[in-house]
């Protein structure tokens, strides 16, 4: 009953605890085979989609091991692992810094939002025990963050102190592909962004507003109409303020001579205007950091009054309810109430 019988048992996968009738050699022996079959048994783990994305982030295995917190060896081995399961190549090591193959960009992607929904699954379990949120990644634009940032760290810090927060300040494009692939939890920008895969989350809207030089000749007005601003002379972040064409004529106007210029900042807008003369299209909420000299150059837009809504925007997967409605708290004490979506005002976020 020896040898034999006991290959005979470990190929056909019985139990250990189940034979007590062999030697104690035989025992010990077949205890270092039955885990050298589960070593090599091939099964793709949240581990290993960590680590990979880590490696995609850092382009470089020591790095990428450090900030999981584990050695460069136990990392690079389990790496490796999954590409020998996978039978592909994740990572070029030829060279430095370590680059990610083509198929290796397309599992990635898969494996963030594998990462992203695992996470979701404890966030919905966390937030039915009602525990801490911690750690946030916030994507938020150039033209929402100088009026909503500094206050709602103060706010968080004050009353929130167990959440963790990690801001990202990128244009649109870039936090809608954040998004997408899982790497930021919220985007706080400007909508609609018209994608199926993302849930878009009013919070509030604000007018936008002339930034006139004193050389312009419509200076002397105090209100302009939007339809009949000119074409010619204007600096704007058409990011920013042409989804909706039919507003400003300017968005749909193509200059032999370009005339419709973008900057990267509101700021960057009105030195623009104070130096080249035109005007520019600005957000209310940035009067009231304006000099008084400044102020004096705004003017209000009719006929038709444009505005701009912001909205949190998540994906579709989001389950993080305590954590939207603990941000749009503090925004509510940021924004004036008569700016505050109606909805929101009334009644928490409900996924």
């Amino acid at each position: 009953m020896g040898t034999d019988a006991f290959i005979y048992l470990y190929h056909n996968r019985e139990i250990f605890y189940k034979i007590s009738w062999i030697d104690l050699f035989c025992k010990i022996e077949f205890v270092y085979l039955y885990i050298e079959k589960i070593e090599y048994t091939s099964v793709m783990t949240l581990q290993q989609m960590e680590y990979i994305v880590a490696v995609d982030k850092y382009r470089h295995f020591a790095k990428a091991a450090d900030s999981c917190g584990v050695s460069q060896s136990t990392l690079s081995s389990l790496v490796r692992k999954l590409e020998l399961e996978l039978d592909v190549d994740i990572f070029d090591r030829g060279g430095h810094p370590v680059k990610t193959t083509a198929i290796g960009e397309e599992i990635l992607g898969r494996a963030k939002q594998l990462l992203f929904n695992a996470a979701q699954i404890k966030e919905l379990v966390a937030t039915r025990k009602g525990e801490a949120v911690g750690h946030v990644s916030l994507g938020i634009t150039s033209t929402v963050a100088p009026y909503l940032l500094p206050d709602m760290l103060r706010y968080l810090s004050a009353n929130h102190p167990d959440i963790e927060l990690h801001v990202e300040e990128a244009r649109t494009s870039a936090l809608i592909s954040h998004l997408e692939r899982g790497e930021i939890d919220i985007a706080l920008l400007a909508t609609p962004i018209d994608n199926e895969e993302l849930l878009e989350i009013p919070v509030y809207r604000e007018r936008l507003m002339a930034y006139v030089s004193p050389d312009e000749p419509m200076y002397d007005d105090r209100e302009l109409q939007t339809g009949c601003l000119p074409v010619e002379n204007v600096w704007v972040l058409r990011e920013g303020y042409c989804p909706n064409r039919s507003v400003f004529p300017f968005c749909n106007y193509r200059a032999e001579h370009r005339a419709v210029y973008e900057a990267g900042s509101v700021e960057t807008l009105i030195k623009i205007v104070d130096s080249n003369g035109g005007y520019a299209i600005i957000p209310e909420l940035h009067v009231p950091l304006l000099t008084d000299s400044r102020r004096a150059n705004v003017r209000a837009l009719t006929a038709p009054e444009p505005t701009r809504e912001i909205a949190f925007v998540v994906h579709r997967n989001f389950v993080r309810e305590r954590l939207l409605n603990i941000l749009a708290d503090a925004i509510k004490t940021i924004i004036p109430s008569d700016m505050i979506n109606k909805r929101l005002e009334k009644f928490s976020i409900v996924l």
